[in-house]
């Protein structure tokens, strides 16, 4: 039985249950995370020395870092990656875009406006971040625009599963935000799919 350790208010342990969800995987969950369960502690770090969730194991096998368990899942069952390998490398491009390039710029409008954490509270530091952030999503709609799949590549793969999530955040957040008609979209498909709709819900920003 494969075991994911991690709260599903993270975006990275939600990339991880997506895709299980998509390739139909039973799978048992545990919650670690702060506020839920402290990951620094002995018994975690003993798994990822990171004290950072998502964790999967699987047999005594662990593995950890969102995006490396996304590929050892698709490779594990032959799915949500091009077997081509220039669309397989197109794919795994935009799955580090994600995490290198689009997640960074969100970290202090989101820690202001979505979990309202003290101390992030500062208009101009909130205006830098959702310019800088905007930015990227403006690289993600011209990317879509060229897209004759609908989706971010060849066709469904786990880089729309990590940019889909991050969408989704891009779209929760209390502001006015610049008209992007291809990422809007483009996250009504991912709604459309059930898994997507498990894991973008409101309760999940």
């Amino acid at each position: 039985m494969l075991k994911v350790l991690g709260r599903v208010t993270s975006i990275n342990v939600r990339k991880v249950l997506w895709a299980m969800d998509e390739l139909g995987l039973a799978y048992e969950r545990e919650d670690w995370g702060l506020p839920l369960r402290d990951p620094k502690v002995p018994e975690f770090l003993a798994l990822n020395p990171n004290g950072q969730v998502p964790v999967l194991i699987e047999n005594g096998f662990v593995l950890w870092e969102s995006n490396a368990i996304l590929i050892y899942l698709a490779e594990r069952e032959g799915a949500l990656l091009p077997e081509q390998l220039e669309l397989r490398a197109l794919a795994l491009q935009w799955l580090g875009w994600q995490a290198s390039e689009l997640n960074p710029p969100w970290g202090y409008a989101v820690n202001a406006l979505i979990r309202k954490t003290p101390g992030y509270d500062d208009p101009a530091k909130i205006a830098e971040s959702m310019a800088k952030w905007t930015a990227k999503m403006d690289i993600l709609e011209g990317a879509l625009r060229g897209s004759n799949t609908g989706y971010i590549g060849a066709g469904f793969s786990i880089a729309d599963i990590a940019l889909g999530l991050s969408v989704h955040r891009w779209m929760s957040i209390p502001m006015d935000k610049k008209e992007l008609p291809a990422v809007a979209d483009y996250y009504e498909r991912l709604l459309s799919r059930e898994a997507g709709a498990r894991w973008m819900g409101p309760e999940t920003p």
